[in-house]
């Protein structure tokens, strides 16, 4: 997948907003689909060493992780305390994670890599959707 600013995502006319610093090492592209009001888009890049914030997710019908590139884990704490753990090294054809409200996640870069994800929020990200329990 070619990341420069995107047009198109798996077929779906997208449109480009902003660039958004999360933290030290993380940012988000994030976009809004064309034809589709009832979700949005994340292209977040995580440079080697660094991790997302650590998110309980508190809001929202479904959010979707899925690796592109690079290398790293992404980390998901069940509701019950249970933990999964998923490894990634520039993996083809990996398969979406949906993580439900109530759970936890964390996305960290490993190697020498930048680790490469998308997130799709349903319906459209807004504030409050995440509680930032560590940076």
């Amino acid at each position: 997948m070619n990341l420069d600013k995107l047009t198109t995502f798996n077929g779906q006319p997208v449109t480009f907003l902003e660039t958004q610093k999360v933290k030290e090492g993380v940012s988000c592209d994030t976009y809004l689909f064309s034809q589709d009001d009832s979700k949005d888009l994340g292209i977040v890049t995580v440079l080697p060493g660094f991790k997302t914030p650590l998110q309980k997710v508190l809001l929202g019908d479904k959010t979707i992780e899925c690796f592109i590139s690079g290398t790293g884990t992404l980390t998901v704490t069940g509701k019950d305390g249970s933990i999964q753990k998923y490894s990634f090294a520039d993996t083809i054809g990996v398969k979406e994670i949906v993580i439900k409200i109530g759970e936890i996640m964390q996305w960290e870069a490993v190697g020498n890599k930048d680790l490469v994800f998308y997130e799709i929020c349903y319906p459209p990200y807004k504030d409050g959707r995440f509680e930032n329990i560590s940076n």
